[in-house]
């Protein structure tokens, strides 16, 4: 480990742990955090506290003439005056000084040269530090040696507490961002996932500002990295799953930047769902749960060694984080070239959209600005159908710039590299949710196959009645009974009141979205709205 002095930054703790190796942190984790274990598989269990999820509505962004005039304020970003995110360092800063050591981990966001970021974190948990440590591009020895000033600084107070926000009934919670600072300050929240997010909604300031995309989304290529496809999708539709296909190199799960020479992973790491794991539906990810790797917030059977992945009682939000050289075949250095294939995932719980579509360029801009997916019904009582999620770019928690600066950028990048674009359901046919079944994995993953290899370029086709795509009605080794919605609903009326009412759905969301759109955008959404 290095020796560095934080003094300058107000840092005063006596023990700094810099750039401690894993073994090291799993010890520090294993003594000093109540509830850490060692599981089975050799990856370290780590407990968040009460917050077991992000928490949005918590987010806030210093408002500064440098970079006003390119944020999109309302509710996802929240203006915070340099007074108050001042205030918020300083509490962070006498916090982490009352601790007894601190960790801090160096690393890079972005695996382009020329586009990587140098981020610091500071924090005083060994958990918070492994994580980051897995999530962050590693920096080699003599990259280390070499690293300087960062350009980014995390500083995670997360176990004490804001000063409320807006009056005694508000949150206690606040992470807080300045793009001109260069600082992320965490109060509040253990979570780690915010800290990775952070990060991304740092490049998604900065990328878009160079004309480059930034894209929530994952990504793989054939072996050569010539034939890339990228993976966009709201949490559960299944980009982590899928992206990990031992038939393709993996350039990353979830966080990318789609530049003048192709596609690069921001992350060194990945962050995958938990709940409901196993070695036989998800083999990759199982596999990668051992050593160097963290679980959060799952439950370990009466042994005390073994994960029951089944078990929610903590939280649904179950994950884990592993450095992507753990997947056996990630492409290292995570980059490709451009994309031959883009795929919008959706789990549409209504289970009228069709398995697979292919979308003319502008359908694709109009469901890339939608961003639909679904949320099931029955977690909470007397809901009894699925509800409408939409979320602008499929990733709108962190945009800065105003969704259209991401449309327009991937538009051009579209129609510059001839891209084909999918929309691909991994929710529910032959009814909604309780009637219905989801469509099988094993489906979903031949419908993958299918587009990678190209088959599907001149496959037959039928226009969906409702939204105006076009169905793909053959899929080798997917049954056609499921490829036509409306063909496998018993009851031809309750299909037809579904697909009304999402697609008025639709048509109500696009709407903020109308005025800066051309009307060949705005006529490609749904036909009966």
């Amino acid at each position: 480990m290095q020796t560095l002095d934080l003094s300058a930054n107000g840092i005063f703790v006596r023990e700094i742990l810099h750039n401690a190796p894993d073994p090291l942190l799993y010890e520090h984790a294993l003594r000093f955090e109540a509830g850490s274990r060692l599981c089975a598989s050799g990856a370290l269990v780590a407990y968040s506290g009460a917050k077991t999820g992000r928490s949005p509505a918590d987010k806030r962004i210093v408002r500064h003439s440098a970079s006003e005039s390119h944020v999109c304020w309302g509710s996802v970003n929240i203006p915070m005056d340099f007074w108050g995110f001042s205030s918020a360092r300083e509490r962070a800063l006498d916090y982490l000084n009352t601790q007894d050591r601190l960790y801090v981990v160096d690393g890079f966001a972005g695996w382009h040269p020329q586009h990587r970021l140098k981020i610091r974190v500071l924090c005083s948990r060994p958990y918070h530090a492994l994580f980051m440590r897995t999530m962050l591009i590693r920096p080699t020895t003599d990259e280390l040696e070499t690293f300087g000033a960062p350009d980014f600084t995390i500083i995670n107070a997360g176990q004490f507490s804001a000063s409320r926000l807006g009056g005694p009934s508000a949150s206690k919670t606040c992470i807080s961002l300045s793009f001109e600072e260069q600082q992320m300050v965490i109060l509040g929240t253990e979570y780690a996932g915010e800290m990775k997010k952070g990060v991304f909604t740092l490049m998604n300031y900065l990328m878009p500002k160079a004309e480059l995309l930034s894209m929530h989304c994952s990504a793989t290529s054939d072996a050569n990295g010539n034939h890339a496809s990228i993976l966009f999708g709201l949490s559960g539709t299944g980009k982590t799953t899928l992206s990990a296909d031992p038939k393709r190199n993996l350039i990353g799960d979830d966080e990318h930047v789609w530049g003048d020479d192709g596609i690069f992973n921001i992350e060194g790491g990945c962050y995958a769902k938990a709940i409901d794991l196993s070695a036989e539906t998800e083999p990759e990810i199982f596999q990668a749960l051992r050593f160097g790797a963290v679980l959060e917030n799952v439950v370990l059977k009466e042994d005390g060694l073994k994960v029951d992945f089944h078990d929610t009682s903590i939280t649904q939000n179950t994950r884990g984080a592993y450095p992507i050289e753990f997947i056996r075949n990630a492409r290292i250095p995570c980059m490709a070239g451009h994309p031959t294939d883009i795929i919008f995932l959706t789990c549409d719980a209504f289970g009228v959209l069709p398995p697979v579509s292919r979308l003319t360029s502008e359908q694709a801009m109009y469901h890339f600005i939608s961003g639909y997916t679904a949320k099931v019904a029955g977690t909470e009582e007397g809901v009894t159908e699925p509800s409408t999620t939409f979320s602008a770019c499929f990733g709108a928690p962190f945009l800065v710039w105003h969704p259209g600066k991401y449309a327009e950028l991937l538009a051009e990048k579209m129609r510059q590299h001839k891209t084909s674009v999918w929309l691909v359901n991994t929710g529910w046919t032959g009814g909604s949710y309780g009637v219905g079944h989801r469509i099988k994995l094993a489906h979903t993953r031949a419908i993958i196959d299918a587009i990678h290899a190209g088959v599907l370029a001149h496959a037959p086709t039928a226009t969906d009645p409702f939204f105006g795509i076009e169905a793909i009605t053959y899929v080798p080794n997917v049954p056609e009974t499921i490829l036509v919605p409306e063909k496998c609903w018993e009851d031809p009326a309750a299909y037809r009141k579904t697909a009304t009412k999402l697609a008025a759905a639709f048509a109500k969301n696009f709407h903020q979205f109308e005025s800066g759109v051309s009307a060949e955008v705005r006529a490609a959404g749904p036909r009966q709205a």
